[in-house]
């Protein structure tokens, strides 16, 4: 049995960093059966599962100009 290895831990703030839903934030739950998705809880509570690749970890900037 092959460990499955990630850059993100259960728990994690991610955003969707490509694919259609770009900029949408969620909070990492674990790799699926199949190592190159991911299970995310988006904003508003629904759990999605997206590739792995299209996840990042939010940029944290104060630079918003707001």
């Amino acid at each position: 049995m092959n460990a499955k290895v990630s850059a993100f831990r259960a728990g994690d703030e991610v955003v969707l960093a490509e694919g259609t839903y770009q900029g949408t934030p969620g909070v990492f739950l674990r790799l699926t059966d199949d190592a190159n998705w991911a299970e995310i809880t988006e904003r508003n509570g629904i759990v999605r599962s997206h590739p792995l690749v299209w996840l990042a970890h939010p940029h944290r900037s104060d630079t918003t100009g707001a």
